[in-house]
């Protein structure tokens, strides 16, 4: 019987072997591709980044050489820089350097690739670079020049000792010291000369666009609030007669991003309500109520005039709506802030509206927040008709208005914001009513376009 038994089980058994064995093969084969695929792509990437920042050098020097009275060959040049520098940064993030002090190289990259390009957005025949960028451009041109030679270096010895991108992944992974690594050692000691170059006076519009991306409490006016403070604030705005519900935990103690975090339970909610405030001033930052919608109800005019409504009732007077988005039937619906009929774009806020039965789930007031001042606009150089004269035949304008933007090298302008039709497409186009250039087109949707013109 066992003989019997044996002679039907050993080909099964020996067939499940081969198989597992197969099976483990190809197993071992798949992760190895997988591998090289990885490897390749952080080599390519790396060698890209090499001879990106090489070029980078060269397209300073061509700049620098160019004569002072040719602004179309400055611009075009600037253009050419910012692309390279643009670039260089995607080839830096697709390297696993996550866990590498990098940041230094990074900053100065994406520095090198803001002044660019503001410097080349603008009308240089108007406003020529100055002594000062013309400065900047020479102490660009040097450091990229070390910044070049260094990873050159970092590059030789790769290809010497066939050193491997996933050997780096591991190292960062298991936190071995920097020193274990090559590529490692190298790519710390180009970030440690680059944090010692001296202090680059870089351009106020650069400046500028750095304040706006730090955000932080040091710039809202006002004292700071206690947390009992926000529990009150957070219970009047809920609408809720008792502020012990509502629980409260301080954020970024010591530092300059201190706030309040609000949270009160909430019956058919995901995770009750929240809410963030400002510890200086204690304004509302956000607010979050999220909770499954059901089937549509209203529509995106409804929505409107009810955010319209609850902004209101807390505090918002003034405010026209200016966009429409609606996903999973919830409706999200930005304002702006109106003043002597001019739609100011920097003071915003975004409220969500759940178009099963009109209620609030969510604002969004950062913008409003950190923005909101008093402003004295000077009267528009150009009048409407001159503004008007900028645009293309072919464009037929329906509506127009007065609107504060912030343009694509961080300025507050003053524009005609005009809303028309060309090629099928309805468009807002914002015409700067000092020096007529376009600023800035909006495609507006074909939803959007039915609340939009009601």
């Amino acid at each position: 019987m066992y003989k019997r038994l044996s002679i039907v089980m050993f080909p099964i058994l020996l067939i499940a072997l081969i198989g597992t064995g197969f099976w483990g093969y190809l197993e071992h084969q798949e992760k190895n591709s997988v591998l090289i695929k990885a490897e390749n792509q952080y080599q390519r990437a790396f060698h890209d980044l090499s001879f990106h920042v090489d070029k980078l050098h060269n397209e300073l020097g061509n700049t620098l050489a160019v004569n002072s009275t040719s602004q179309d060959a400055y611009k075009k040049g600037l253009i050419n820089v910012w692309r390279i520098t643009s670039q260089a940064q995607n080839e830096i993030s697709q390297l696993p350097l996550t866990l590498l002090p990098f940041n230094k190289t990074e900053e100065f990259l994406a520095n090198i690739s803001n002044f660019a390009y503001r410097a080349a957005v603008r009308d240089l025949s108007k406003q020529p670079l100055s002594e000062d960028e013309m400065k900047t451009l020479t102490a660009l041109y040097d450091h990229s020049s070390q910044i070049a030679k260094d990873l050159r270096e970092v590059q030789s010895t790769v290809m010497q000792q066939n050193l491997r991108w996933m050997d780096v992944e591991l190292a960062l992974a298991t936190e071995k010291e920097p020193q274990d690594n090559a590529i490692i050692d190298g790519f710390a000691t180009v970030d440690k000369k680059v944090s010692e170059y001296p202090e680059i006076n870089w351009s106020p519009a650069i400046m500028s666009m750095q304040q706006s991306l730090n955000r932080n409490m040091t710039m809202l006016s006002g004292s700071e609030v206690s947390a009992d403070e926000i529990k009150t604030k957070a219970a009047q705005f809920l609408g809720l007669a008792d502020a012990g519900a509502v629980q409260v935990v301080e954020n970024g103690t010591g530092t300059e991003y201190q706030s309040y975090s609000a949270y009160v339970p909430k019956e058919g909610t995901q995770d009750g309500a929240h809410l963030d405030y400002s510890k200086k001033g204690g304004q509302l930052l956000w607010y979050s109520a999220a909770r499954d919608v059901g089937t549509k109800q209203l529509d995106l005019r409804q929505a409107r005039d009810i955010s319209a409504q609850f902004l209101d009732d807390h505090g918002y007077p003034g405010m026209t709506a200016v966009s429409y988005d609606e996903y999973s039937n919830v409706a999200n619906i930005t304002f702006a802030s109106r003043n002597n009929e001019v739609i100011n774009y920097l003071e915003k806020v975004a409220v969500k509206v759940a178009m099963d039965n009109g209620e609030v789930t969510g604002l969004e007031a950062s913008d409003y927040v950190y923005d909101k001042k008093d402003r004295q606009l000077a009267p528009p150089k150009l009048s409407q008709e001159e503004a008007r004269q900028t645009l293309s035949p072919k464009f037929e304008a329906e509506s127009v208005r007065m609107a504060l933007i912030r343009n694509d090298i961080e300025e507050e302008v003053l524009c005609y914001q005009f809303i028309g039709r060309v090629n099928g497409g309805l468009y807002r186009i914002y015409v700067n009513a000092d020096s007529g250039a376009q600023e800035k087109i909006d495609h507006i949707r074909t939803e959007e376009a039915q609340v939009t013109q009601t």
